[in-house]
């Protein structure tokens, strides 16, 4: 066989570019801003947000905002989509190696594991420093506010932040990727970060999102609402079987119908109490996190990530077979 003209490329093709873009994501990290999609959706986001969005204090106008929020995600996501769909397009007369590489090479800017794992491990980094540079650095992770946390509470946001964007950053994007290929990936990305800029109830910097965000936000909770559950089994096993019957009673204390799974899938996992004050806490019974709960933390999830690249390679192996 011709190793330039590999058989069933529609099954090698995708699986070879997730082995790849994990390698680049490994290898190199995150590319440079003015290159980065997710960037560039982030400034679009930015300049239409302020124009679909009121400012806090003037009088509310629900139906209208929420129109413009809507309106203003969607032609967003349609320009991404179409943007990802003539890339596979135009990659699509190549060999497939060549298809493999320039798909994984798209692919690694919508997904981010390396990044999500060096800013869990710097937060811990900075607790052994100080409390104070402990929090300083957890407020670039997560946008909650850390002035009063506790040195157990800080860890707490940061594992909780390393399985709630373990699915948004990684496991989600290459679910959709396993979908609807690139165009799918991207789209997810963008509602993502759609979410995380528009998605709020009442004021964020000046601007009221109660109703401008609350499309962004629904179809946030849509899309991610399978991988998040996928992200809780392959935060898995999480020892004696008697706590798996406990994931979704914990995984629905959280006001978020999918962010609540992953998080409660590691807690259960490591025996933790995590929470954000006054809001939610799960496995209560648990114990406070510890320094070296974090390196556990991160091992659990990078166990997890492994979990996908042995899927991938099955799904190469199987495409390759004679």
């Amino acid at each position: 066989m011709n190793p330039w003209d590999w058989p069933a490329p529609g099954t090698t093709v995708p699986a070879a570019a997730v082995l790849f873009a994990l390698a680049l994501d490994r290898a190199f990290g995150e590319p440079p801003a003015r290159w980065h999609p997710v960037v560039g959706m982030g400034h679009y986001l930015g300049r239409v947000g302020r124009r679909v969005s009121r400012a806090a204090g003037e009088p509310p106008r629900p139906w209208a905002e929420f129109g413009r929020g809507a309106l203003g995600w969607c032609v967003g996501a349609a320009v991404v989509a179409a943007l990802a769909l003539a890339a596979a397009a135009a990659m699509a007369g190549l060999r497939p190696p060549w298809q493999a590489l320039l798909l994984g090479l798209l692919l690694k800017p919508l997904l981010a594991w390396r990044l999500l794992r060096e800013e869990v491990g710097a937060v811990d980094a900075a607790l052994a420093e100080s409390l104070d540079a402990g929090r300083a650095r957890l407020a670039w992770l997560v946008s909650r506010d850390v002035a009063t946390l506790s040195e157990a509470q800080v860890r707490e946001s940061a594992i909780e932040s390393l399985a709630e964007n373990l699915n948004d950053s990684v496991v989600a994007p290459l679910f959709w990727f396993a979908l609807a290929g690139l165009p799918g990936a991207a789209l997810y990305r963008f509602a993502n970060t759609a979410d995380a800029m528009w998605g709020y109830l009442g004021e964020r910097q000046g601007r009221d999102w109660t109703w401008a965000g609350k499309w962004a936000a629904r179809a946030d909770d849509v899309l991610s609402w399978v991988p998040a559950r996928l992200t809780a089994l392959l935060l898995g096993p999480w020892g004696p079987w008697r706590r798996l019957r406990h994931l979704p009673r914990e995984a629905r204390r959280t006001p978020s119908p999918n962010s609540g799974w992953p998080m409660a899938a590691m807690a259960l996992g490591l025996g933790l109490r995590l929470g954000k004050p006054g809001v939610y806490t799960l496995n209560a019974g648990g114990r406070a996190p510890e320094r070296a709960d974090t390196g556990r933390a991160i091992a659990r999830a990078t166990r997890a990530l492994h979990t996908l690249c042995a899927g991938a390679l099955l799904w190469l192996a199987w495409g390759l077979w004679p």
